[in-house]
């Protein structure tokens, strides 16, 4: 509407106000002087204002809703004339002799409620004169709210059972028929409001058309408040009578909302019972009706139902509902050929959550609705409209939310064929559901089959993608979902060895291609996961034959084997490292010294080439001491091998400190207490002397660059070792040489030139107080301290 037209419209609407005003001021003046006369001139000149044809529906609706309040002030008075003897026959016959049709009408609905408030006629008799006489206005606008005002001061005062207004026998019917009359005139003037003026004001027509919808759809409203209205009678008369008024408009929007009226408004059980009836319309409609909407709301409010209590399945099932239903929505997809996947897609969903409800144990039903979403998207490859892959995410993820079991998923043979329609990113989120739903359910995977299914499904999380490769990275979600990917592979789980091997195998093969990024997140759940195999073989029974008992743990370790060396390509030698300790470890508790030892030489060859950074270098080698300190299954020619590289590596680290602390830990390697053939106590004496001569050179490096002396930390660590060694009784670690090693720390604590170190002071009190605790123990161990002078 242009600007002028506008300004002219609310010209027009203040002009009507003010018509109103001014009339009702006269109105009330003669009501308050009971004048009935001049009261009924001035409200029919009142109500004259309605007859304009200038203003919009919104516009109109204000001007009437002035004349509405006006009204009801109207009724009141004439309640109080009949109660002061006024003839309520005389006055309604009265009403009829105003000059104007509209205005006699208005007021012959006001009367009309009065006169059927007093029973003095029947309310059918009244009822169907004011409908029948409604039919004087055609114009579609003033129509509309002439019978949305009949229908207002008539909802009260229907013939309906319980109702004060109760007649004869059949009065329902007559409630009914004059609700259904009265709806159809409505919907006709509605529908003709849109073929009414140029074709180029078409789409403000279908707005203003839309701003009286609900005018109609109340009549509908009324209709499912009729108490008497049971199924029989709403399924041989009423829904009959709505659907041939929906079908025979033959109008885009009166259909698609009186559909949805239907649906809405009255009961599920009677759109269960009268489910063919409802169906069977929609092939009916125009083509252009959104029927997917309309059939997705049905199924909705059925799949409430249903939800409500099992109770009602029983009704469900006697009436085919699903049947129905699929045969509906394959009808409708069939006829229109070019409706958006989107729309096909949502079909689909909505029967999917249909029958999740009514049918649960009904895993066909539900492989069928995904094997017919797939056919209908074959041929269309990876969908690139967002709301299509919206729906799919929705179809794909309704059994999950039921079931809260993947197993279930996997048994739907076309569940994956759906997946294979989203694009790489949408794919990569599904499968996120999908480990999401194992890690909140903590599903057990338990067979190959299943993880081969089950990592196809995930393959976006797994490996790179085509469309992923130039994507923007995000570190923080990349991080959330590979730990993901792991907390899953730590659960898969199976009591049979040779079932869990081929698990083993079977995350192997997926996860081997995840490329760098991925694979420091899932190789190590999976070895861990394949060394807690090992473990459990290890407490089966002892008596079975070596040869069988072995078995599974080699294969077991040569995949670990494989796997650790595809880290290779990331690079990332510390995490390498880490892992070939715990698997030669775990050889060394399977009795199987080759593989541990190969496992170890793995180990030295990444420290040697590949870790060069120094606190990379401190961090290896400790872990390579305190490893093989626990190994038991070497003989003596691989175990001095392996101590000789230890040994070596430590005494060759950047730092003097951590060359000092690598090499007194080195010392545990040739003292083992649960291992006599590991009591080296002049090897012992060896490293800790060298870590002795290792922290002197230290702080004379310190003295020499800093003018200090520097901390002596490190002789308060090598004196802790010593106690440790002597308390074992290694024989080499004498009385002497620890008062010796005390007293130079002594000397040196008092030294001018030392630098403060409350850590070492600390360390130091710490280790007095232990010497002097021993020695007041007494027995054995007191009188082994006591020559020891703190």
């Amino acid at each position: 509407m242009t600007p002028n037209g506008v300004e002219d419209e609310e010209k027009f609407l203040a002009s009507g106000i003010a018509g109103i005003q001014q009339n009702a001021f006269h109105m009330h003046r003669a009501l308050d002087s009971n004048n009935l006369k001049d009261a009924l001139k001035y409200s029919a000149q009142m109500l004259s204002e309605l007859r304009t044809s200038r203003l919009s529906p919104h516009k109109y609706y204000e001007l009437y809703m002035r004349a509405f309040d006006e009204l009801r002030k109207l009724e009141m008075f004439f309640k109080e004339e009949t109660k002061r003897g006024c003839s309520i026959v005389e006055l309604y016959e009265l009403v009829q002799h105003a000059g104007n049709i509209l205005p006699r009408l208005y007021l012959l609905c006001t009367v009309g409620s009065v006169y059927i408030k007093s029973k003095e006629a029947p309310a059918k008799d009244i009822l169907k004169d004011l409908v029948e006489m409604c039919r004087g206005i055609q114009h579609p606008l003033r129509g509309l709210f002439l019978r949305s005002y009949l229908s207002q001061v008539s909802k009260d005062k229907l013939p309906d059972i319980g109702s004060e207004y109760e007649g004869d026998a059949d009065t329902v019917v007559d409630a009914v028929e004059f609700v259904l009359q009265n709806f159809t005139e409505m919907n006709k003037l509605w529908v003709r409001m849109q073929h009414q003026g140029p074709a180029q004001e078409k789409k403000k027509r279908e707005k203003e058309r839309s701003e009286l919808r609900d005018l109609v759809g109340k009549n509908l409203h009324v209709l499912s408040q009729i108490e008497g209205i049971d199924l029989e009678m709403y399924k041989e008369t009423v829904l009959p009578r709505i659907l041939e008024q929906v079908v025979n408009c033959k109008d885009e929007i009166a259909q698609g909302y009186l559909m949805d009226c239907i649906i809405q408004v009255f009961p599920d059980e009677y759109h269960l019972q009268t489910l063919e009836t409802l169906l069977g319309a929609c092939p009916q409609l125009q083509p252009s009706v959104d029927i997917k909407m309309v059939l997705a709301r049905l199924m909705e409010r059925l799949s409430n139902y249903a939800a409500l209590s099992t109770d009602v399945l029983p009704e469900f099932f006697q009436v085919e509902a699903f049947a129905k239903l699929n045969s509906a929505i394959g009808k409708v997809i069939e006829a229109q050929e070019d409706m958006p996947t989107a729309g096909v897609v949502t079909l689909y969903s909505s029967l999917l959550t249909f029958t999740l409800h009514v049918h649960p144990d009904r895993l066909d039903y539900v492989d069928q609705i995904l094997g017919a979403c797939v056919r209908k998207l074959s041929g269309k490859g990876k969908l690139k409209d967002s709301i299509a892959t919206k729906q799919i995410v929705a179809l794909l993820s309704a059994p999950l939310e039921k079931y809260k079991d993947i197993d279930t998923a996997l048994k739907l043979s076309n569940y994956p064929h759906v997946m294979e329609h989203l694009d790489d990113t949408t794919s990569k989120e599904m499968a996120n559901v999908l480990v999401q739903t194992i890690l909140k359910n903590k599903t057990c995977i338990s067979t190959d089959e299943k993880v081969e299914a089950l990592f196809e499904l995930m393959k976006g999380l797994i490996r790179d993608l085509d469309e992923n490769l130039h994507d923007e990275f995000d570190a923080e979600d990349f991080k959330e979902e590979q730990n993901s990917v792991s907390r899953l592979i730590q659960m898969l789980h199976n009591d049979d060895p040779e079932e869990m091997l081929k698990i083993i195998c079977t995350v192997k093969k997926h996860i081997v291609t995840g490329g760098p990024k991925r694979l420091p997140f899932t190789v190590p759940p999976l070895i861990f996961n394949s060394l807690k195999l090992v473990r459990r073989l290890q407490n089966q029974d002892e008596n079975a034959p070596e040869e069988e008992t072995s078995a599974i743990p080699k294969k077991i370790f040569q995949i670990l084997n494989q796997i650790i060396e595809a880290l290779s390509s990331v690079p990332v030698p510390e995490l390498a490292l880490r892992l070939y300790l715990e698997c030669a470890e775990a050889a060394n508790d399977s009795d199987l010294e080759p593989v541990a030892y190969e496992f170890f030489t793995q180990a030295y060859i990444l420290y040697e080439e590949e870790i060069s950074d120094s606190k990379a270098q401190v961090t290896a080698i400790q872990l390579i001491i305190g490893t093989l300190q626990r190994m038991h299954i070497f003989g003596v020619e691989n175990r001095d091998t392996l101590t000789h590289k230890a040994t070596g590596y430590s005494a060759k680290l950047l730092k003097k400190p951590d060359q000092c602390k690598a090499v007194y830990s080195c010392s545990h390697l040739f003292w083992v207490d649960d291992q006599d053939s590991i009591k080296d106590g002049e090897r012992v004496l060896l490293c800790l002397k060298r870590a002795l001569r290792i922290a002197n050179a230290a702080q004379q490096m310190s003295n020499a660059t800093r003018g200090s002396s520097g901390s002596v930390l490190l002789f308060i660590e090598i004196l802790n070792k010593y106690l440790y060694f002597y308390e074992k009784g290694v024989t080499q670690i004498t009385v002497a040489s620890i008062q010796s090693l005390i007293e130079l720390i002594t000397t040196e604590m008092q030294s001018e030139n030392k630098t403060a170190d409350p850590a070492a002071d600390a360390l130091l009190a710490s280790t007095l107080r232990y010497i002097q605790f021993q020695k007041d123990k007494g027995g054995a161990v007191g009188e082994k301290y006591e020559s020891i002078k703190s």
